[in-house]
């Protein structure tokens, strides 16, 4: 072999390993668990952050579909995981603040198997009918409700889920009968309310507000306890007339057990400048979204407080 050759393998030889430990130098990405299947309003807005964070965290944020289990099984990966601050669960309230009443197996415990990272949004949902449904207004849709008892029915993502609760908690605080109708999400129970196949829904307001501002649906009032900039025309339910109906939404970070302290600060310092850059805020206002600035304790403590409001509305509620 000539000196040409020789020359040419080592040069070869040496750019390979340096390729290799490039590669080995790279941060590892952070894998950021949502709990629903993609192209849902939780899936759209944890992609709307990983890019922000990615950026803030100087490391890729990849976005992983694992739904089931009433949304626990990326709760349950996420409890499962190295506190390595590499995987972390984009949560929204429900799983942690319903799911332990309505699921007779629960895979983990949200108040002891997992901790709190950071807070990210609040949303409300909004109280939508069919077009063609006489009331314009949270009075007349009770007076209607009460003149025909049994009647008037409303659809949900599915037993247990919050928009299913909140109808369960309007029909308790108006004294009225309301038919229940479970859906496998809530895009197939709106379609079903555009088709007329249903009276009404509560919606998460960053996917009703299309069929609202289309004519398709109207809105009634908001459940969350104010207004939202995103439909700032729609009054919340205390303004409607039924005070203290205050039932919002919220989405977290949430991390394994035992996350290092300094893992679990950088993460929430890169979380606050993610929520703080322009393009991200103005995606998730656009969305219905309220940034929501805060600490893991009062997401913690917040938790806490809406098992123990839910307790009585899920009683006599199951699910496998």
């Amino acid at each position: 072999m000539n000196r040409a050759c020789v020359l040419r393998r080592a040069l070869l030889a040496m750019v390979a390993s340096s390729l290799c430990l490039a590669a080995w130098a790279q941060p590892a990405p952070v894998r950021l668990l949502v709990g629903y299947a993609a192209g849902g309003p939780v899936d759209a807005a944890a992609r709307l952050l990983a890019p922000a964070l990615a950026k803030e965290l100087g490391q890729p944020v990849q976005v992983e579909n694992k739904p089931g289990a009433n949304a626990t099984l990326a709760g349950d990966a996420v409890a499962r995981a190295a506190p390595d601050g590499l995987t972390l669960w984009f949560a929204a309230s429900p799983p942690l603040t319903i799911g332990p009443h309505v699921m007779k197996k629960m895979p983990f415990d949200p108040a002891r198997d997992i901790t709190p990272v950071a807070p990210l949004v609040n949303y409300s949902n909004v109280l939508v009918v069919h077009k063609d449904v006489p009331a314009q207004s949270l009075k007349e849709l009770v007076a209607l409700a009460k003149a025909q008892p049994g009647k008037l029915s409303f659809g949900s993502a599915g037993i247990g889920s919050s928009n299913h609760l909140s109808g369960e908690l309007l029909a308790q605080r108006t004294g009225t009968q309301l038919l229940h109708v479970p859906y496998k999400g809530s895009g197939p129970a709106m379609s079903d309310l555009i088709g007329g196949q249903l009276t009404m829904m509560f919606d998460i307001l960053s996917t009703a507000r299309g069929h609202i501002a289309s004519g398709r649906v109207r809105a009634i009032a908001l459940s969350a306890g104010r207004r939202s900039a995103a439909l700032p025309e729609v009054p919340t339910m205390a303004e409607a007339g039924l005070p203290g109906f205050d039932v919002g939404g919220w989405y977290a970070l949430y991390a394994p057990n035992k996350l290092p302290p300094a893992v679990a600060a950088r993460l929430l310092d890169a979380t606050r400048k993610a929520l703080a850059q322009p393009e991200l805020a103005k995606a998730l206002a656009e969305q219905g979204y309220d940034a929501w600035t805060g600490s893991p304790e009062q997401v913690a403590q917040r938790a806490a407080t809406e098992r123990t409001q839910w307790a009585s509305v899920t009683q006599g509620i199951s699910i496998d």
